[in-house]
């Protein structure tokens, strides 16, 4: 179904180890507005989308999103791989690591686990796209708050990429939204 090219859509760069910048960005890995929940959202959706643009445009973002939580998962591995027992401790990271070490696991910044809950599958097409245009904005607005909390020009960069991806999938799914309303008052022969 899909080509797999083994490389990141994006760079992924940091400055050095900082477990604070990760407890804070492992948010978009596992938390409540962050990739895994946005790729699964879309790519349940989809089966329900009464257009074949709408399937195949939440197909195209619900991948996305999957090759976005490689990157961000990339990101906190970096930041966290070379740190030291004391700086993992002065994050607050110390019982993140007594779990994972320094493994990648679905948690938001407060290292509650990822639950289903964070996603919704309405079924009514209408009702899904305001849902998904909802979770671009939040998934925006926690990119930036953590560029503001970001001390790392690198990891700033590949934040304000992921950013700007949610603005895009946010239009994508405003122009769905539009064809489905004129789908919705359109006449149907079946």
């Amino acid at each position: 179904m899909w080509i797999y090219e083994k490389k990141l859509e994006y760079p992924v760069r940091v400055s050095g180890p900082n477990p604070r910048l990760a407890k804070a960005i492992i948010t978009q890995y596992g938390g409540p507005d962050g990739e895994l929940a946005a790729s699964l959202r879309y790519l349940t959706q989809r089966y329900s989308m009464p257009l074949s643009q709408a399937k195949a445009v939440l197909t195209d973002i619900g991948t996305e999103e999957l090759a976005h939580m490689e990157i961000v998962a990339t990101l906190v591995y970096n930041l966290i791989r070379d740190a030291s027992i004391q700086e993992i401790r002065a994050a607050g990271m110390d019982n993140y690591y007594a779990d994972h070490d320094k493994a990648l696991y679905f948690v938001n910044a407060s290292g509650a686990p990822w639950t289903a809950a964070y996603i919704q599958s309405k079924g009514d097409p209408i009702t899904d796209l305001h849902e998904d245009m909802a979770a671009e904005q939040k998934a925006r607005s926690t990119y930036e708050y953590l560029i503001q909390l970001s001390d790392d020009p690198l990891v700033t960069e590949t934040l304000a990429f992921l950013r700007e991806r949610e603005v895009v999938h946010y239009q994508r799914f405003g122009e769905m939204l539009q064809l489905v309303y004129e789908w919705q008052g359109s006449r149907h022969i079946f």
